[in-house]
C-alpha cells in the first residue's frame, strides 16, 4: 500500500522533468542514483564497460548509495529535487 513517502517521491519524480533550469551533470548523477536506489535498491549487473563513459559514471553514483534504505534514498530525491526549485 503505498505511504505519504511514496506519493510525494512520485510527486518529484514527475516535477523534476519540469525544472526551471537543466541541473549541472554531478546534481544529475545525484538524482539519478538516488532514484535507481529508491525504486530499485543496491546496484545490480556487471559494471559498464570502460569506454562507456556515462554509463559507467551512472553505475558508480549509485554504487556509492549501496546499503541506503528505500526510505531514506526518497527523501533524499525529494529534498533534492525541492532544493532545485521544482
Amino acid at each position: 500500500m503505498p505511504t505519504e513517502l511514496d506519493a510525494a517521491f512520485e510527486k518529484a519524480a514527475e516535477d523534476v522533468k519540469r525544472l526551471p533550469t537543466r541541473p549541472d551533470n554531478d546534481t544529475l548523477l545525484k538524482l539519478y542514483a538516488l532514484y535507481k536506489q529508491a525504486t530499485e535498491g543496491d546496484v545490480n549487473g556487471p559494471k559498464p564497460g570502460f569506454f562507456d563513459f556515462v554509463s559507467t559514471a551512472k553505475y558508480e553514483a549509485w554504487t556509492r548509495l549501496r546499503g541506503m534504505r528505500t526510505g531514506e534514498a526518497q527523501q533524499k530525491y525529494i529534498d533534492l529535487v525541492r532544493q532545485l526549485g521544482a
